[in-house]
């Protein structure tokens, strides 16, 4: 089997394997709270209202400036495009 068919037999298996898990998870409710009910947009954490409370951990501190984020993200993203365009050649 040459590396092309490979690629797209995987491709074929994640896709479905992912897609059974997401039918999986919707059928058992998982990480979904009884309590809040959006419909479709329950999924998305970020809508429901005071979730911090929800949520075991304290959550997450920065110790660094936003602006040190801001310039991490930035030069990762500049490192990827050079990547991505040096393997694209």
């Amino acid at each position: 089997m040459d590396l092309k068919k490979a690629g797209k037999v995987l491709t074929v298996i994640v896709a479905v394997v992912t897609l059974l898990a997401v039918i999986y998870i919707m059928i058992n409710r998982i990480g979904l709270q009884d309590e809040l009910d959006f419909g479709a947009g329950a999924y998305y954490y970020a809508d429901i209202p005071e979730f911090e409370k929800y949520e075991k951990s304290v959550g997450y501190k920065a110790r660094l400036p936003y602006v040190v984020y801001v310039i991490l993200f930035l030069a990762w993203g500049a490192l990827m495009y050079k990547v991505w365009k040096k393997l694209d050649k």
